[in-house]
């Protein structure tokens, strides 16, 4: 479903389902800046987000105008000229924050030669917002989070905003995909390594330990009766505390804001793509044996040490 919905071209099929990703994840934003919209400017990172960020922009338009429907009403008996203007006149602060020089691209395999060109392919627009504003950027997705972390947050952080809330409009990319991008090792994965951290906050080392031999004696079996044993990696977590956990990892101390992540839950992820329900590498449900056994071969060689693709 990642290959197809956030990969491909911009059909009128998919068009739809990225804007309506858009729409899906707005309450959990509403949320992150504790409704209050006055204070909060919308914007996106990179450009393929662009059609969900207007998902996202059209729900908060329809939000608003609920509100000054509910309030108009309730205060039709009071209400003067200057009010009833000033409520019809509110509308999402959008904002262009990050500009992207049309004529560099940040398509490069090399990690640190794609996190050093971010830094100057994209010029931030000073002055865009207010120190007391939430500054809300949206992703298409996020799968290891390092250009984010080394990159994209220090560059917002510069427009000084009092929290930054990146909105993946995909869930949390949990597994490897085995089938079509080229998503194989488990540690690169950041919603893997914030499981991690939170199972080793909570277990002993002879826990984690025991997932890896349990993988080990689960890929002897015959393929068809393999089972996904790196699930129990993360069943003890909700998906809250592991976006938690992934917005203070992606915090380098020298980042003043606030950082917030939030994740498009697969249950909206479904809604919004009725059509097409793999979803293997955010909720683990492989569609085929072999992949339950590439994602235990997978978490065999990130306990051994070994950054190599698990087929």
């Amino acid at each position: 479903m990642k290959e197809y919905t956030f990969s491909r071209g911009s059909d009128q099929e998919i068009y739809n389902e990225r804007k309506k990703l858009g729409k899906l994840v707005f309450n959990q934003i509403l949320q992150a800046v504790d409704s209050d919209l006055e204070n909060t400017v919308f914007s996106y990172i990179p450009n393929t987000a662009e059609v969900s960020f207007y998902g996202l922009v059209q729900e908060a338009e329809k939000y608003i105008i609920d509100l000054a429907r509910e309030k108009i009403l309730r205060n039709k008996d009071k209400i003067n000229d200057e009010d009833l203007k000033k409520i019809l006149s509110f509308r999402p602060r959008i904002e262009k924050v990050a500009i992207k020089d049309a004529k560099l691209r940040t398509f490069i395999t090399d990690d640190v030669n794609r996190d050093e060109l971010v830094k100057h392919v994209y010029d931030i627009t000073y002055g865009s917002l207010k120190k007391t504003d939430n500054l809300v950027i949206v992703d298409d997705s996020i799968v290891r989070g390092t250009t984010l972390q080394k990159s994209i947050l220090k560059m917002l952080n510069r427009l000084s905003p009092k929290k930054i809330v990146v909105v993946s409009s995909a869930p949390q990319i949990r597994y490897p995909d085995c089938y079509g991008i080229d998503m194989a090792i488990m540690e690169d994965l950041i919603a893997f390594r914030a499981a991690i951290k939170l199972f080793k906050r909570k277990y002993d080392d002879n826990a984690l330990k025991k997932i890896y031999e349990k993988c080990i004696s689960e890929n002897k079996k015959t393929t068809a009766e393999i089972r996904n044993i790196v699930r129990e990696v993360y069943e003890p977590f909700s998906d809250e505390q592991i976006s938690k956990e992934i917005s203070k990892m992606l915090k380098d101390k020298d980042i003043e804001s606030d950082v917030e992540v939030v994740f498009q839950s697969i249950e909206n992820l479904h809604k919004a793509c009725p059509e097409h329900l793999g979803d293997w590498y955010f909720s683990g449900n492989y569609p085929t044996p072999g992949g339950n056994k590439v994602v235990n071969k997978a978490f065999i060689n990130y306990y051994e040490g070994m950054k190599v693709r698990a087929y």
